[in-house]
Protein backbone atom coordinates (compact mmCIF):
# COMPACT_ATOMS: atom_id res chain seq x y z
CA UNK A 1 0.00 0.00 0.00
CA UNK A 2 1.19 3.45 -0.85
CA UNK A 3 -0.32 5.27 2.43
CA UNK A 4 -0.91 4.12 5.86
CA UNK A 5 -4.03 5.87 6.79
CA UNK A 6 -5.40 9.05 4.92
CA UNK A 7 -8.31 11.15 7.00
CA UNK A 8 -10.89 13.40 5.22
CA UNK A 9 -12.20 15.82 7.86
CA UNK A 10 -15.81 16.19 6.86
CA UNK A 11 -15.32 13.53 3.99
CA UNK A 12 -18.97 12.36 4.17
CA UNK A 13 -20.09 14.11 1.26
CA UNK A 14 -20.04 14.09 -2.20
CA UNK A 15 -16.13 14.63 -2.80
CA UNK A 16 -15.21 12.84 0.18
CA UNK A 17 -17.21 9.67 -0.72
CA UNK A 18 -14.94 9.56 -4.28
CA UNK A 19 -12.31 10.41 -2.37
CA UNK A 20 -12.52 7.58 -0.15
CA UNK A 21 -13.45 5.34 -2.45
CA UNK A 22 -10.30 6.26 -4.42
CA UNK A 23 -7.64 5.99 -1.31
CA UNK A 24 -9.18 2.85 -0.17
CA UNK A 25 -7.28 1.23 -3.19
CA UNK A 26 -4.09 3.16 -1.78
CA UNK A 27 -4.25 3.48 1.64
CA UNK A 28 -4.32 0.41 4.57
CA UNK A 29 -7.09 2.52 6.67
CA UNK A 30 -9.28 5.83 5.60
CA UNK A 31 -10.52 7.90 7.76
CA UNK A 32 -13.35 10.00 7.85
CA UNK A 33 -14.56 12.59 10.41
CA UNK A 34 -18.18 13.35 9.84
CA UNK A 35 -21.12 14.71 12.29
CA UNK A 36 -22.86 11.94 10.75
CA UNK A 37 -21.37 8.83 11.31
CA UNK A 38 -22.35 5.86 9.62
CA UNK A 39 -20.88 2.13 9.32
CA UNK A 40 -18.67 2.02 6.45
CA UNK A 41 -17.37 -0.45 3.77
CA UNK A 42 -13.60 -2.03 3.48
CA UNK A 43 -11.05 -0.66 4.91
CA UNK A 44 -13.16 3.17 5.42
CA UNK A 45 -14.43 4.07 8.44
CA UNK A 46 -16.15 7.14 9.80
CA UNK A 47 -15.15 8.36 13.18
CA UNK A 48 -17.49 11.52 15.25
CA UNK A 49 -16.65 15.06 15.11
CA UNK A 50 -18.18 18.22 15.83
CA UNK A 51 -15.95 20.37 13.51
CA UNK A 52 -14.42 22.89 16.08
CA UNK A 53 -13.82 20.98 19.39
CA UNK A 54 -11.01 18.48 19.83
CA UNK A 55 -12.19 15.21 20.49
CA UNK A 56 -11.23 11.58 20.36
CA UNK A 57 -11.11 11.66 16.66
CA UNK A 58 -7.78 13.89 16.99
CA UNK A 59 -5.90 10.92 17.88
CA UNK A 60 -6.55 9.15 14.20
CA UNK A 61 -4.73 12.16 13.08
CA UNK A 62 -1.31 10.20 14.53
CA UNK A 63 0.53 8.36 11.98
CA UNK A 64 -1.67 9.41 9.19
CA UNK A 65 0.30 10.15 5.94
CA UNK A 66 -2.20 12.84 4.54
CA UNK A 67 -5.02 15.02 5.71
CA UNK A 68 -7.55 16.63 3.47
CA UNK A 69 -10.18 19.22 4.91
CA UNK A 70 -13.28 19.01 2.91
CA UNK A 71 -15.82 20.72 5.65
CA UNK A 72 -18.06 23.29 4.65
CA UNK A 73 -21.86 23.83 4.86
CA UNK A 74 -22.85 23.99 1.15
CA UNK A 75 -23.49 27.79 -0.51
CA UNK A 76 -26.48 25.99 -2.26
CA UNK A 77 -28.25 27.73 -0.35
CA UNK A 78 -30.37 31.36 0.15
CA UNK A 79 -27.98 34.00 1.38
CA UNK A 80 -29.92 34.88 4.91
CA UNK A 81 -27.94 35.69 8.01
CA UNK A 82 -28.24 32.48 9.42
CA UNK A 83 -26.97 30.53 6.41
CA UNK A 84 -24.07 32.95 6.04
CA UNK A 85 -23.20 32.55 9.28
CA UNK A 86 -23.21 28.66 9.26
CA UNK A 87 -21.21 28.94 5.69
CA UNK A 88 -18.09 31.17 7.83
CA UNK A 89 -18.28 28.89 11.06
CA UNK A 90 -18.19 25.35 9.10
CA UNK A 91 -14.93 26.33 7.12
CA UNK A 92 -13.32 28.74 9.39
CA UNK A 93 -13.72 26.47 12.76
CA UNK A 94 -13.07 23.14 11.22
CA UNK A 95 -9.54 24.48 9.77
CA UNK A 96 -8.96 26.37 12.92
CA UNK A 97 -9.45 23.08 15.14
CA UNK A 98 -7.89 20.46 12.93
CA UNK A 99 -4.25 22.93 12.90
CA UNK A 100 -4.48 22.71 16.84
CA UNK A 101 -4.96 19.26 16.66
CA UNK A 102 -2.41 18.42 14.36
CA UNK A 103 0.35 20.58 17.11
CA UNK A 104 -0.46 18.24 19.57
CA UNK A 105 -0.18 15.21 17.40
CA UNK A 106 3.17 13.23 18.10
CA UNK A 107 3.61 11.32 14.29
CA UNK A 108 1.08 13.95 12.45
CA UNK A 109 0.90 13.42 8.46
CA UNK A 110 3.56 15.28 6.15
CA UNK A 111 0.59 16.82 4.34
CA UNK A 112 -2.33 18.75 4.71
CA UNK A 113 -4.78 19.92 1.97
CA UNK A 114 -7.29 22.18 2.48
CA UNK A 115 -10.43 22.62 -0.08
CA UNK A 116 -10.94 26.12 -1.05
CA UNK A 117 -12.95 27.57 -3.80
CA UNK A 118 -12.10 29.06 -7.57
CA UNK A 119 -14.95 31.51 -6.68
CA UNK A 120 -11.99 33.90 -4.93
CA UNK A 121 -11.57 35.47 -8.49
CA UNK A 122 -13.84 38.22 -9.42
CA UNK A 123 -16.57 38.50 -12.15
CA UNK A 124 -14.30 37.34 -15.68
CA UNK A 125 -15.35 38.18 -18.76
CA UNK A 126 -12.27 40.04 -20.35
CA UNK A 127 -9.55 37.55 -19.42
CA UNK A 128 -8.78 34.12 -17.25
CA UNK A 129 -7.64 34.30 -13.93
CA UNK A 130 -4.65 32.12 -12.24
CA UNK A 131 -3.14 32.03 -9.54
CA UNK A 132 -0.26 34.45 -10.53
CA UNK A 133 -1.94 36.99 -12.03
CA UNK A 134 -5.85 36.44 -11.38
CA UNK A 135 -8.18 39.42 -9.18
CA UNK A 136 -9.74 38.62 -6.03
CA UNK A 137 -13.46 39.66 -6.30
CA UNK A 138 -15.88 41.05 -3.19
CA UNK A 139 -18.93 40.12 -1.65
CA UNK A 140 -20.23 37.47 0.19
CA UNK A 141 -18.82 34.34 -1.69
CA UNK A 142 -15.18 35.95 -2.35
CA UNK A 143 -15.17 36.96 1.52
CA UNK A 144 -15.73 33.74 2.59
CA UNK A 145 -13.17 32.25 0.08
CA UNK A 146 -10.28 34.99 1.46
CA UNK A 147 -11.01 33.90 4.55
CA UNK A 148 -10.96 30.51 4.29
CA UNK A 149 -7.45 30.86 2.65
CA UNK A 150 -6.42 33.19 5.74
CA UNK A 151 -7.56 30.57 8.72
CA UNK A 152 -5.52 27.64 6.66
CA UNK A 153 -2.45 30.27 5.97
CA UNK A 154 -2.53 30.77 9.63
CA UNK A 155 -2.06 27.58 11.33
CA UNK A 156 1.43 26.78 11.41
CA UNK A 157 2.80 23.01 11.95
CA UNK A 158 6.42 22.58 11.43
CA UNK A 159 7.09 19.40 8.69
CA UNK A 160 3.37 19.51 7.27
CA UNK A 161 3.61 20.34 3.73
CA UNK A 162 0.15 22.58 3.02
CA UNK A 163 -2.05 22.58 0.13
CA UNK A 164 -5.04 24.84 -1.14
CA UNK A 165 -7.25 24.04 -3.62
CA UNK A 166 -9.12 26.12 -5.26
CA UNK A 167 -11.78 23.92 -6.40
CA UNK A 168 -13.86 25.21 -10.02
CA UNK A 169 -18.13 23.60 -10.54
CA UNK A 170 -17.36 19.56 -10.47
CA UNK A 171 -18.53 17.23 -13.01
CA UNK A 172 -19.27 13.61 -12.67
CA UNK A 173 -21.75 11.05 -12.65
CA UNK A 174 -21.57 10.13 -8.56
CA UNK A 175 -23.26 13.58 -7.95
CA UNK A 176 -22.06 17.20 -8.00
CA UNK A 177 -24.62 19.71 -10.30
CA UNK A 178 -23.81 17.84 -13.74
CA UNK A 179 -27.48 15.93 -13.25
CA UNK A 180 -28.93 19.73 -12.37
CA UNK A 181 -27.71 20.56 -16.33
CA UNK A 182 -28.36 17.29 -17.77
CA UNK A 183 -32.38 17.69 -16.36
CA UNK A 184 -32.77 21.35 -17.28
CA UNK A 185 -32.16 19.98 -20.87
CA UNK A 186 -34.85 17.06 -21.12
CA UNK A 187 -37.28 19.54 -20.04
CA UNK A 188 -36.63 21.77 -22.83
CA UNK A 189 -35.00 24.08 -20.13
CA UNK A 190 -31.51 23.97 -21.12
CA UNK A 191 -31.28 27.15 -23.04
CA UNK A 192 -28.56 30.42 -22.23
CA UNK A 193 -28.99 31.13 -18.51
CA UNK A 194 -28.64 35.18 -18.23
CA UNK A 195 -26.48 36.58 -21.13
CA UNK A 196 -25.15 33.23 -21.93
CA UNK A 197 -21.70 35.12 -22.24
CA UNK A 198 -20.27 34.42 -18.55
CA UNK A 199 -17.57 31.28 -18.19
CA UNK A 200 -18.14 28.65 -16.69
CA UNK A 201 -15.07 26.76 -15.25
CA UNK A 202 -15.25 23.01 -14.21
CA UNK A 203 -14.12 19.93 -13.32
CA UNK A 204 -14.29 16.42 -13.75
CA UNK A 205 -14.60 14.68 -10.94
CA UNK A 206 -11.34 11.86 -11.98
CA UNK A 207 -9.45 15.18 -12.12
CA UNK A 208 -9.92 16.21 -8.79
CA UNK A 209 -8.25 12.54 -7.66
CA UNK A 210 -6.11 12.77 -10.67
CA UNK A 211 -4.62 16.21 -9.71
CA UNK A 212 -4.48 15.26 -5.76
CA UNK A 213 -2.17 12.26 -6.32
CA UNK A 214 -0.28 14.56 -8.45
CA UNK A 215 0.03 16.88 -6.04
CA UNK A 216 1.11 14.18 -2.75
CA UNK A 217 3.72 12.84 -5.23
CA UNK A 218 5.29 16.08 -6.03
CA UNK A 219 6.85 17.03 -2.70
CA UNK A 220 8.16 20.37 -3.95
CA UNK A 221 4.76 21.93 -4.68
CA UNK A 222 3.03 23.54 -1.95
CA UNK A 223 0.42 27.04 -1.90
CA UNK A 224 -2.52 27.66 -3.88
CA UNK A 225 -3.86 25.61 -6.64
CA UNK A 226 -6.70 26.05 -8.95
CA UNK A 227 -8.36 22.46 -9.58
CA UNK A 228 -9.70 23.44 -12.94
CA UNK A 229 -10.13 22.14 -16.44
CA UNK A 230 -7.89 24.29 -18.76
CA UNK A 231 -10.77 24.62 -20.94
CA UNK A 232 -13.70 26.91 -19.65
CA UNK A 233 -16.26 27.29 -21.66
CA UNK A 234 -19.33 30.24 -22.17
CA UNK A 235 -22.58 29.57 -20.65
CA UNK A 236 -23.88 29.61 -24.34
CA UNK A 237 -21.49 27.03 -25.10
CA UNK A 238 -21.89 24.67 -22.07
CA UNK A 239 -25.65 24.56 -22.87
CA UNK A 240 -25.30 23.83 -26.47
CA UNK A 241 -23.20 20.80 -26.04
CA UNK A 242 -25.75 19.04 -22.54
CA UNK A 243 -28.96 19.80 -25.07
CA UNK A 244 -27.05 17.40 -27.40
CA UNK A 245 -25.86 15.25 -25.28
CA UNK A 246 -28.92 14.18 -24.29
CA UNK A 247 -30.59 14.55 -27.60
CA UNK A 248 -32.85 17.41 -27.25
CA UNK A 249 -32.09 19.87 -30.08
CA UNK A 250 -33.80 23.21 -28.20
CA UNK A 251 -33.73 24.98 -24.66
CA UNK A 252 -35.41 27.76 -23.54
CA UNK A 253 -33.65 30.82 -22.26
CA UNK A 254 -33.86 32.01 -18.82
CA UNK A 255 -33.47 35.78 -18.34
CA UNK A 256 -31.94 37.03 -15.16
CA UNK A 257 -35.53 37.75 -13.90
CA UNK A 258 -36.45 34.43 -14.78
CA UNK A 259 -33.35 32.86 -12.84
CA UNK A 260 -34.38 35.44 -9.41
CA UNK A 261 -37.73 33.37 -9.33
CA UNK A 262 -36.22 29.77 -10.12
CA UNK A 263 -33.45 30.36 -7.62
CA UNK A 264 -35.93 31.71 -4.45
CA UNK A 265 -38.65 28.68 -5.16
CA UNK A 266 -34.98 26.26 -4.98
CA UNK A 267 -33.72 28.43 -2.16
CA UNK A 268 -30.24 29.05 -4.07
CA UNK A 269 -28.51 32.21 -5.30
CA UNK A 270 -28.93 33.36 -8.76
CA UNK A 271 -25.03 33.86 -8.37
CA UNK A 272 -24.07 30.58 -8.49
CA UNK A 273 -25.29 30.31 -12.20
CA UNK A 274 -24.34 34.24 -13.35
CA UNK A 275 -21.03 34.54 -12.10
CA UNK A 276 -18.43 34.31 -14.54
CA UNK A 277 -16.00 32.14 -13.45
CA UNK A 278 -13.29 32.42 -16.11
CA UNK A 279 -10.21 29.94 -14.01
CA UNK A 280 -7.30 28.42 -15.71
CA UNK A 281 -5.03 25.78 -13.71
CA UNK A 282 -1.46 27.27 -14.79
CA UNK A 283 0.43 26.02 -11.41
CA UNK A 284 -0.64 22.29 -11.85
CA UNK A 285 -0.18 22.60 -16.19
CA UNK A 286 3.30 23.95 -15.33
CA UNK A 287 3.95 21.28 -12.88
CA UNK A 288 3.48 19.01 -15.49
CA UNK A 289 0.01 17.65 -14.75
CA UNK A 290 -2.30 16.21 -17.50
CA UNK A 291 -5.29 16.59 -17.47
CA UNK A 292 -7.61 13.08 -17.81
CA UNK A 293 -10.48 14.82 -19.19
CA UNK A 294 -9.77 18.23 -20.50
CA UNK A 295 -12.96 18.51 -22.82
CA UNK A 296 -16.55 19.28 -21.78
CA UNK A 297 -18.05 17.38 -24.22
CA UNK A 298 -16.36 14.56 -22.73
CA UNK A 299 -16.85 15.27 -19.16
CA UNK A 300 -20.89 15.78 -20.00
CA UNK A 301 -20.66 12.24 -21.60
CA UNK A 302 -18.89 10.69 -18.71
CA UNK A 303 -21.74 12.17 -16.66
CA UNK A 304 -24.79 10.63 -17.96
Amino acid sequence: MKYNKVILAGGSGYLGMILAEHFSKQAHEVVIFSRNPKTAAKNIKMIYWDGHTIGDWATHLNNSDVLINLTGKSVNCRYNERNKAEIFASRLNATRVLGKALKQTNNPPKVWINAASATIYRHAEDRPQDEYTGELGTGFSVDVCKQWEQAFAEQHVPGIRKLALRISVVLGSNGGVANYYLNLARFGLGGIQGSGKQYFSWVHEDDITGSIDFLLDNPTLEGAFNIASPYPIQNNKLMATIRKAVGVPFGLPATKWMLEIGTLLLRTETELILKSRWVLPTRLTEAGYIFKVPDIKQAIEKSI
